[in-house]
């Protein structure tokens, strides 16, 4: 049986400073305004009733967007670039949305395995929504969304990246004990995704 979450299971640890606000009904997570373009910003905001935490991660990769894209769309392939995915295989789907995806995490976190089912791959806009479905885990209620920016202050250079989220705070567990670990996750990841887009980016700047 998973164990309650604890931020100390992972390192780094991280806690990233959260602002929310309340539109329309809708919850607007962390401190992103600033970077996303108005016509995306709504897929940061989450209807999350009960208890339930929501937060938002921002990282600076220096690739262009285009590179960053390529990596972050691959449904099929998390393990790209999320450092605590095991292996993934698709079990449903061509990779369109309602495509689902088994994933198995690495041992040391409290839990095994993961079905999430993609909800918005836009190519255009460059978001990319999943929800978990399954699994043995205890991120009950789980949905991310992640947009990929060109950065403002290098456009054709640098990228802007949000991942946010919204889940269910486990019985036993705080919404603040929840925000921590799953921001640390999520940072963790978004690091990754950074240096493995711009070892890209390098990469194809070769003749």
């Amino acid at each position: 049986m998973p164990a309650p979450y604890s931020a100390a299971a992972l390192k780094p640890s991280a806690q990233v400073q959260q602002q929310h606000r309340v539109a329309a009904g809708q919850h607007r997570c962390g401190e992103h305004d600033a970077v996303v373009p108005a016509e995306v910003a709504r897929h940061h905001e989450h209807a999350a009733p009960g208890r339930w935490c929501c937060s938002a991660v921002v990282q600076h990769v220096a690739a262009p967007a285009e590179a960053v894209w390529s990596v972050v769309r691959r449904f099929d392939q998390p393990q790209a670039y999320k450092r605590f995915v095991r292996s993934c295989a698709v079990v449903a789907g061509d990779g369109g949305v309602g495509t689902l995806r088994e994933v198995r995490v690495v041992s040391g976190l409290p839990a095994a395995s993961s079905r999430e089912r993609l909800e918005i791959l836009d190519d255009e806009r460059k978001v990319l929504s999943f929800r978990v479905v399954g699994g043995e885990h205890r991120l009950r209620n789980y949905r991310s969304v992640t947009t990929v920016h060109p950065s403002p202050a290098a456009p054709g250079a640098a990228t802007v990246v949000v991942e946010s989220y919204v889940v269910d705070v486990p019985a036993g567990n705080t919404r603040e004990d929840t925000r921590v670990f799953v921001d640390t996750i999520v940072k963790c990841n978004l690091q990754s995704l950074a240096r493995t887009a711009e070892k890209l980016a390098g990469g194809r700047a070769c003749p």
